[in-house]
């Protein structure tokens, strides 16, 4: 009896292991008829990769590297990982990419040769984005000026550093590309805010708390993180503490959100003062009004 139980232990082993192994390769569903080449696709992209946060994370600005080639040091509990370059570039960025790579990276998780991508790429919010815009963010990289970069060799703690685990933590964590579905019961604008804030932005990356491997604890969606990025608190815009963001009139929020002025005339301050001055400044007022909406009706009693 043991000898067949030690028999099965290795066969299942064995079968994890040659899972873990195999590269990935998700089924990506573009609709019909569309393609980032299409017309209009590069300038509508160029609005997006704003509210994405693209350059933002994509840009070693303190190492003097260039826009969108990557470099950004982001330190986390399981080590320091390097944004890779997504200019043009053929050998070292996406030039090369199909439409199908890039929607499979940013939606899935999943690199062009099959390699898993870490969680601190958000593809786990870009997720619920739509196909179209994410190959609309495409066509607009695709006419940046290429820039040889090579990718720098991200510093992650052992067992992470071996990709592979990634597949058992999607396992558990990740649901695939689920575009988010409008809301028949509240507005356009609000529905855009939501849009905004869970897929495009992101913004659950940051102000929701994590767990010991990792995940977002999806029951505390946007209520703080004491362990932000490089180590910085990050605020709550939901729940319980909220109470400063509570204080704060629709209004105020959209100024914040074009200036970096807080209503008490401090300035932002930490990596917030990127994403502001890199995207939300760069939206249109009725974008980040759409913000604010939806970020009050969070907290509405």
């Amino acid at each position: 009896m043991l000898k067949w139980l030690i028999v099965a232990a290795l066969v299942a082993g064995a079968a994890v292991l040659v899972w873990l192994l195999l590269p990935s390769r998700a089924v990506v569903v573009i609709p019909a008829g569309v393609t980032s080449a299409d017309p209009g696709m590069a300038e509508r992209g160029a609005y997006l990769v704003r509210a994405g946060g693209c350059l933002t994370c994509h840009w070693n600005k303190k190492g003097h590297g260039e826009p969108f080639a990557g470099g950004l040091p982001l330190k986390t509990p399981f080590g320091t990982f390097y944004s890779p370059n997504i200019t043009p570039d053929d050998e070292t960025g996406i030039g090369r990419w199909s439409d199908e790579d890039f929607v499979r990276a940013l939606t899935q998780g999943e690199g062009v040769h099959g390699e898993e991508l870490y969680p601190v790429f958000p593809y786990t919010s870009y997720a619920h984005m739509t196909v179209e815009d994410a190959l609309a963010i495409k066509a607009h990289l695709a006419t940046l000026t290429p820039v040889k970069t090579p990718k720098r060799a991200n510093e992650v703690v052992f067992p992470l550093s071996w990709r592979a685990l990634m597949k058992g933590w999607k396992l558990l964590f990740f649901s695939g590309a689920k575009p988010i579905a409008n809301d028949p019961s509240r507005d356009a604008t609000w529905n855009r805010g939501r849009y905004i804030v869970k897929a495009l932005g992101h913004c659950g990356e940051c102000h929701t708390p994590r767990g010991v491997l990792g995940e977002q604890i999806d029951a505390q969606y946007l209520h703080g993180n004491a362990h932000g990025p490089d180590g910085w608190k990050v605020p709550a815009l939901a729940g319980a503490g909220a109470r400063d963001l509570d204080q704060w009139s629709v209004e105020e929020i959209e100024e914040y959100l074009k200036s970096g002025v807080e209503p008490d005339f401090d300035s932002v301050q930490g990596p917030m003062a990127d994403v502001i001055e890199d995207g939300t400044k760069h939206l249109t007022d009725e974008d980040r009004r759409a913000i604010a909406l939806y970020l009050k009706s969070l907290n509405a009693r």
